[in-house]
């Protein structure tokens, strides 16, 4: 391919902007997602089976992180895996401290592990991924991040790929907006009103099935599945038009994979 012509994406040629979401699909975070998500709902688990004298069951990092807690927001997935085992706590406050019994409470405690674990692991972005937003800003067409985390901007920061956007949608911005979280599209569509488009000519890059659930409830003009953890089947069936395990399968006649090509600027195992 000549260094003068744009690379050529599989994308419905409608499409004018891309609208990513972080954790699984830019960056191998999930994984730290996951890890901070059973630390903190085993240790609660365990503590309160001991007090209530109760069997202690673990939390699932395939079946429960995926159903309750992949793509939400921090507080919706504390609410949502905690009723999945008949458990109700008060909401709380935004500001409670980590060691408080509340919603808020425990999902603190979660956000306390993520940054630990990001400060001490460092965060790696997908080289797939990267490859084909570089290829998408060369086509001219516009990016933005759409992600439930509040701690996106520095996520993407220690990735070393906040240069890559133009805007970003993410927990802060839903909270001052008053956004509600996936699977409603409302993130998805403050994306695409960012970026000066209309739903149908944006596309929607996800890999948690609340995320596709969102891309198909706001008319987007195309959802693409990332599939990360081998259930592509979900993806379809909640709304994804394709499913890649890679996003770099997207760029016709280029390096296919995420091994493929030369390591990621500002990427750190």
């Amino acid at each position: 391919m000549a260094d003068d012509v744009a690379p050529k994406l599989d994308l419905p040629e409608a499409i004018t902007a891309l609208l990513f979401d972080l954790d699984g699909v830019l960056t191998k975070t999930a994984v730290v997602h996951d890890k901070a998500w059973k630390q903190t709902f085993d240790g609660f688990l365990e503590a309160r089976a001991e007090k209530e004298g109760e069997e202690f069951v673990p939390f699932d990092s395939d079946a429960d992180y995926n159903e309750y807690v992949d793509g939400k927001p921090r507080y919706d997935g504390v609410r949502s895996f905690l009723q999945s085992r008949g458990i109700e706590l008060p909401e709380g406050d935004p500001d409670d401290p980590p060691t408080a019994e509340t919603v808020c409470g425990v999902g603190n405690r979660k956000n306390e592990l993520v940054l630990k674990l990001i400060e001490e692991d460092g965060v790696e972005p997908y080289a797939g991924s990267v490859r084909f937003v570089e290829a998408a800003r060369a086509a001219g067409l516009r990016r933005a991040v759409v992600s439930s985390s509040a701690n996106c901007q520095e996520v993407l920061e220690a990735a070393g790929i906040e240069g890559l956007f133009e805007a970003r949608i993410d927990g802060n911005v839903a909270a001052a907006k008053n956004l509600k979280g996936k699977p409603a599209p409302d993130t998805f569509l403050a994306g695409a009103e960012a970026l000066g488009v209309e739903p149908a000519a944006a596309c929607v890059f996800e890999d948690a099935v609340s995320g596709v659930e969102a891309g198909a409830a706001g008319h987007f003009g195309h959802v693409v599945g990332v599939d990360r953890v081998h259930h592509a089947d979900a993806l379809r069936a909640h709304g994804a038009d394709v499913v890649v395990t890679d996003l770099a399968e997207l760029i016709l006649d280029g390096p296919r994979g995420d091994s493929a090509g030369a390591p990621v600027p500002g990427s750190r195992a």
